[in-house]
């Protein structure tokens, strides 16, 4: 006893307890989506909010979340608000080390497992690629780059192998240092507006796809 609440709720499920409760029926005609992942998700609709107004996108991002964290809160985050589809794209504070060592398997099979918990629901799925990141300014010494390579070669090839739409950011945004472009991002780890503003047409052209079927 004695632990305090955010001890306890490991996951933040919390966070958005409440406005899973009151979040509204999808108008007739529209699909909902729901984004999930860290800060990189979070700081979209706050750094871009015109690209989520008026559409039926569900902002699930939590800043500093590994995927260990997304697992246990995919089903009320996701599942429960019966989404069409889940765009989901994790994994780089797990390689930061947020909450303690993993393995890149360790990583990718997070992912995986909550691909497949998306299907058995009936819920579409895009995995996205890891953006690049040379070095975290809140975790030196972690030598990302090529780890990002590697998780994104496995998310990839499962995305291949089952089915799914692989997104892929990292081409559009990587540069020569296999890091993210200075213009994309201040702090070489999270997209400024113009690193999101590459972001967007790629994840429309990927929903459109999605839905569609094609």
């Amino acid at each position: 006893m004695g632990q305090n609440t955010e001890a306890q709720d490991w996951a933040n499920l919390s966070k958005y307890q409440n406005e899973n409760t009151t979040l509204q029926p999808v108008p007739s005609g529209q699909k909902r989506i729901v984004f999930m992942g860290d800060s990189i998700t979070e700081f979209w609709s706050v750094i871009d909010p015109d690209f989520f107004g008026g559409k039926p996108y569900v902002n699930r991002g939590i800043s500093g979340q590994t995927t260990s964290q997304m697992l246990i809160r995919f089903r009320p985050d996701v599942i429960n608000l019966k989404p069409s589809l889940v765009i989901l794209m994790a994994g780089i504070n797990d390689i930061a080390g947020n909450t303690g060592p993993s393995t890149l398997e360790m990583i990718a099979n997070n992912i995986f497992s909550m691909a497949e918990l998306a299907k058995a629901n009936n819920v579409k799925v895009i995995l996205c690629s890891v953006l690049p990141a040379y070095d975290f300014h809140w975790s030196s010494g972690k030598h990302p780059a090529e780890k990002v390579v590697s998780l994104n070669k496995k998310i990839k090839k499962y995305a291949d192998a089952n089915g799914i739409l692989y997104l892929d950011y990292y081409s559009a945004m990587v540069n020569e240092q296999k890091g993210l472009k200075s213009a994309y991002s201040n702090d070489g780890v999270h997209p400024n507006k113009a690193g999101y503003k590459v972001m967007n047409p790629l994840a429309e052209k990927a929903i459109v796809k999605v839905l569609s079927g094609k």
